[in-house]
């Protein structure tokens, strides 16, 4: 059976790394084990002609893998040491598979970096693959040297002190320590191995960040044989305040270091205010592309595809420059927001992965970018998350589903178009973690989508949602309904896989579930998605209500008098919201996860662009306000967001309904998130409590909006489905008692740490 803890323990494979010719891929593996409390690692190579599996590394903290040849023989990426230094390695692939042998074996260190480094990316220097540039990121102290945290002093006191913002960013309290680009060169030497040149600091006195916190990586920049192109938050803005990042390049000479680097150049893009993402280089090196958004202070705007013709001019980015850098598709058939671009093996496509309908499809966009000419569709189902082109105009493709956690698939966009409704025929190979779920027990048949009637018509008739069945699924029987909300607001269910909302387990403990994706969600629209602004507790409640309604009316194999609602940040906030309405009378419990109580405890949030934006302006109205620096962050909140009113901000409070609150609750909420506060979980365990309301509050110290550490995700789930079973007369997940140590896992030994993994899914589920 699919339970909370196969899900947390099954492998987790990362993103495909192919060679050029598509013959070999290099992955990671982790998993899990409840029994000895460990977690266990591996670095493999999957040849795809007959789909083995060689073991090249265990439990060596190996990352950032980057062939060196097409063939798929070497290969460089980063270990980590225990003293916080990082060893930059080139690794070796046998011809053959021999049995799995030594790490020790099968690679040497080219040289080691006095940090912690990642995101490794290389880029050959000329075409007898001698050379290679190479780019890390590693924190730069504020004199533009590596920054060892193992190594550095530590002040007797642990205070801190504030003048402007961030104060603290997602999981962190800010430092004087910052992110930075460094770049060198691997050159092969006398013994035919590569050798480690010195390190350089891309971004060296220009107040410049990369990768931007806290979830950028090797997404934000890219490198070619004489250039480095990335994206930084705008050193003139408060990053509160401000989504903008722009699109830098530095021009390269030399890769061996030891000089200052040349400044880097801004691409300027008029009257574009909002982030920049996904820099890439044509594999040629002659141009440029990249995704920006225009909107000030909203993080969920329409990302366009920016091109830059011709990297190589190496004048002065100037405004002219930049209008020769052209959109795609603004405004035209295609309403799409992609989250990543490449180019294709042609130098002239691009490849674009983008949300649609409960997906994350494969595009391939147009040469011509100004034709307006519609994107073909390359992947329909799944949610495809990496890309690779390969040399001979193949694409290698990363993702998963609702019922596999990892797949890898090879599109072949040379093909006949057939049918425009599907791309199925386009997939040449695949490879399943999970047997395409069977290893779990799970089918895609248990999945299915339901499109019922939408508040606000004049944007969309009908909303989406995602249905998942039991696995052993009767149409003669009837099945409680788990209602699972998503997160963002700007965010969506879609077919992917999640080791924190996972619909599969809640189906498999004999509940129907439904996962709309009301007003606010992405990949239907941008229209859809801009729709939530000023209107939190609005059409998206009215949304999930008459979404609850056709539920009950036209699937009688679920009971929606046995109904129960679940959610987590946004969706945490619309369990509130329910809890206040008319809705929450219907549901028989509500579960609340890091979701916000009252809006003016939003104020507390770091990123405080988001309520900012999202609620209609800032929450004080002073028509006389002046101020004498023109770029103070006062002048930017007013610039970016209209003024509002603390009444205005109520009118989506939850606190504003307690007196409805009735409906029995769990509340989750953890130490370390500074998205949401914790105060939001207390507050309104406060209340359930203080009204007599069945409720249980569930917290951990040391996690953030997300429950990571595989224990404590157990430990979450057991709280989760046990509060959930008791009111549909459900029996508990476990019968462990809450006051034993079983129930937490049982005593951690003295040598044992506490293990924290990197989770799967989508931020928003």
């Amino acid at each position: 059976m699919f339970t909370p803890e196969v899900l947390i323990s099954a492998p987790r494979r990362s993103a495909g790394i192919p060679n050029a010719l598509g013959s070999k891929v290099l992955y990671t593996t982790s998993t899990y084990s409840f029994k000895t409390h460990s977690k266990e690692s591996s670095l493999n190579v999957l040849r795809t002609a007959n789909g083995d599996v060689q073991v090249l590394a265990r439990n060596e903290d190996v990352s950032d893998m980057n062939w060196l040849d097409d063939a798929g023989e070497a290969f460089a990426c980063l270990q980590a040491n225990n003293d916080g230094t990082t060893n930059l390695c080139v690794g070796y692939v046998p011809w053959s598979s021999p049995p799995n042998g030594s790490w020790e074996k099968r690679h040497y260190v080219a040289g080691t970096i006095d940090a912690a480094a990642a995101n490794l990316k290389v880029a050959r220097i000329d075409e007898t693959g001698r050379e290679f540039a190479f780019v890390v990121s590693a924190q730069a102290t504020k004199d533009g040297k590596l920054f060892n945290a193992e190594k550095a002093p530590k002040t007797q006191s642990t205070g801190r002190l504030y003048d402007s913002l961030y104060v603290r960013h997602w999981d962190s309290w800010e430092v004087k320590e910052k992110n930075a680009l460094w770049y060198g060169k691997l050159s092969l030497n006398e013994d035919a191995k590569y050798t480690m040149s010195g390190l350089t600091n891309a971004l060296k006195d220009t107040k410049l960040e990369c990768p931007i916190l806290p979830f950028g990586g090797t997404d934000n920049f890219n490198l070619c044989h004489n250039c480095i192109i990335f994206v930084s938050k705008d050193r003139e803005l408060n990053p509160a305040l401000n989504t903008k990042s722009n699109v830098y390049i530095v021009h390269l000479s030399s890769w061996d270091g030891g000089e200052d680097p040349p400044k880097p150049k801004r691409v300027i893009i008029p009257d574009f205010e909002g982030a920049s993402t996904s820099p890439v280089i044509s594999p040629d090196g002659s141009k440029a592309a990249f995704l920006s958004m225009k909107t000030a202070g909203y993080e969920a705007d329409r990302n366009i595809i920016f091109v830059l013709p011709d990297l190589n001019m190496q004048g002065d980015l100037t405004r002219k420059r930049a209008l020769a850098a052209y959109r795609c598709n603004d405004g035209g058939e295609w309403d799409r927001s992609p989250s990543s671009i490449t180019f294709a093996s042609d130098n002239e496509s691009l490849l674009a992965i983008a949300e649609e309908y409960g997906h994350s499809r494969l595009f391939m966009v147009d040469p011509d970018v100004t034709s307006m000419a519609k994107p073909r569709m390359l992947t329909k189902s799944g949610y495809v998350s990496d890309c690779h082109p390969l040399l001979d105009g193949r694409i290698f493709v990363s993702g998963s589903s609702l019922v596999d956690n990892s797949f890898y698939a090879v599109v072949d966009p040379r093909l006949p178009a057939g049918d425009s409704s599907t791309a199925e025929h386009l997939l040449t190979w695949t490879s399943s973690n999970s047997s395409a779920g069977n290893k779990f027990g799970l089918s895609s048949k248990q999945v299915s989508t339901i499109w019922t009637p939408a508040s606000n018509k004049k944007v969309r008739k009908e909303i989406h949602s995602i249905v998942v069945k039991p696995s052993n699924f009767d149409s003669d029987k009837k099945y409680p309904v788990a209602y699972l909300i998503h997160g963002g607001p700007q965010g969506s269910w879609a077919d992917n896989w999640s080791t924190r909302w996972n619909p599969a387990v809640f189906a498999e403990q004999g509940y129907i579930v439904v996962a709309p994706n009301p007003t606010g969600s992405t990949g239907y629209g941008q229209e859809f998605t801009d729709s939530i602004k000023r209107n939190w507790g609005g059409d998206p409640y009215q949304d999930i209500v008459n979404c609850s309604e056709w539920v009950g009316e036209n699937m009688p194999e679920a009971d929606n008098e046995r109904a129960v609602a679940l959610g987590a940040s946004y969706g945490g906030y619309m369990m509130n919201w329910i809890q206040g309405h008319d809705l929450g009378r219907k549901f028989k419990a509500l579960v609340c996860h890091d979701g916000i109580l009252s809006t003016a405890g939003m104020l507390a949030t770091e990123e405080l662009y988001f309520p900012f934006y999202d609620l209609g302006g800032t929450p004080w109205y002073d028509p006389g306000f002046k101020d004498a620096n023109r770029n103070s962050a006062a002048v930017q909140a007013k610039r970016n967001f209209t003024s509002a009113s603390m009444e205005a901000w109520r009118k989506w409070d939850p606190s504003q309904y307690f007196e409805n609150w009735s409906t029995p609750q769990l509340v989750i909420h953890s130490s370390k998130d500074y998205r949401i506060c914790i105060s939001d979980g207390l507050a309104a365990f406060n209340v359930l409590q203080a009204r007599g309301v069945e409720s249980q509050f569930l917290t951990f110290p040391d996690e953030t909006h997300f429950v990571l550490k595989p224990e404590n995700s157990l430990v979450w789930h057991k709280t989760v489905i046990n509060f959930i079973n008791k009111h549909v007369d459900f029996p508990p997940l476990t019968d462990e008692d809450p006051d034993s140590d079983e129930f937490w896992g049982d005593v951690r030994g003295e040598k044992e740490e506490v293990v924290e993994m990197a989770g799967q899914g989508k931020p928003e589920t």
